[in-house]
């Protein structure tokens, strides 16, 4: 069975002097297995290298709380789920959950205690991590929530708002050591529901959208071919679509309409898709922007370092560089913040 990735949000304010400590010493810094050979499970040390053959990873770790109160929400939290750091009103940092395990012996040596004597014992290790620069006051709106909700404790998020997160900042899983299915099998629910809805799958606003990009194409397109923004290729319509800078549901019912900048050509061929997953991005000034990651998938990055390096995209003005800018903040993989 697929895993549903739920999205854990992590409070850790960098403007105190112990969380910024911690994150230095974790994951700018990320740990050294063998370091730690002597304290560390054999059966986690295994997995660890199973999952990152480097030798090692970026770590977090949770207290249990005043009277245990986390460790209910540490047992919704699953390998395979994407982690939100936010503090300071801000969504800073975030990557996947490889492992989770328990070591009050490793958390005291890497973190020390707590005011309480209490120690960040119940660990992760981060795969596919990145950097963002997101306000908490966007998720808010994003998710519906009430404008004065904070994130005060570890949480995980439901499904519906996972999903929201999930799908409008292009959130990609990495390497998880992901266990057996749990005993409901959530696809075949999924499965179920589908089969079992009697109403109408082509919904109206989806029509409208597909309209929309109709209009979006024909404006951007000189006839029946057109010139990628990204690689300059000029390629026949079909192999062109309207891409949004900055991703439509997020956009406001302005910006929607602001046809002039809200968009670009893209082709299928590979531009729009590095494009759409923040693997290249579009710095102030039109050059193109090589995310960090793509070592991570070699692939990925001999076709950018091909077709997009050192490129300027003549398409970038003044007037479409905040749809840029919120592409670069919110769907660029970029490096984690140090």
């Amino acid at each position: 069975m697929i895993h549903v990735m739920r999205i854990v949000m992590q409070p850790a304010r960098r403007s105190e002097k112990d969380v910024e400590q911690h994150y230095q010493d974790t994951i700018v810094r990320p740990v050294v297995f063998d370091d730690h050979a002597d304290i560390l499970d054999a059966s986690v040390a295994e997995q660890l290298k199973q999952l990152f053959p480097g030798g090692h990873a970026q770590m977090w770790g949770v207290v249990p709380g005043k009277r245990d109160v986390n460790v209910s929400r540490i047992s919704k939290m699953r390998p395979g789920d994407w982690v939100f750091f936010s503090g300071d009103k801000r969504v800073y940092f975030g990557g996947t959950i490889a492992l989770m395990w328990r070591s009050k012996e490793l958390a005291t040596r890497l973190w020390g205690t707590d005011h309480a004597g209490s120690t960040w014992e119940y660990m992760y290790a981060l795969s596919g991590t990145r950097g963002f620069d997101i306000p908490v006051e966007e998720v808010r709106t994003l998710l519906g929530w009430n404008p004065k909700r904070n994130i005060m404790g570890i949480s995980v998020l439901g499904e519906e708002d996972s999903d929201t997160l999930r799908s409008f900042l292009t959130l990609d899983t990495a390497a998880a050591a992901l266990g057996p299915a749990p005993a409901t099998d959530e696809a075949a629910a999924d499965e179920a529901a589908v089969a079992a809805y009697g109403g109408e799958l082509e919904r109206t606003a989806q029509r409208a959208q597909r309209g929309e990009q109709a209009a979006l194409k024909r404006r951007l397109l000189n006839g029946r071919s057109g010139q990628c923004a990204l690689c300059g290729r000029s390629l026949p319509g079909s192999f062109l679509i309207a891409a949004h800078i900055k991703k439509r549901a997020m956009c406001s019912d302005d910006e929607k309409r602001d046809l002039a900048n809200i968009a670009m050509l893209a082709c299928t061929l590979g531009c729009d898709a590095v494009f759409e997953h923040g693997y290249v991005t579009v710095a102030a000034g039109g050059t193109i922007q090589i995310s960090p990651l793509t070592g991570e998938v070699p692939e990925i990055g001999a076709y950018i370092h091909h077709q997009l390096d050192g490129r300027t995209v003549t398409w970038w003005t003044p007037n479409r560089e905040p749809y840029f800018h919120w592409h670069r903040t919110h769907t660029y993989k970029d490096a984690p913040p140090a």
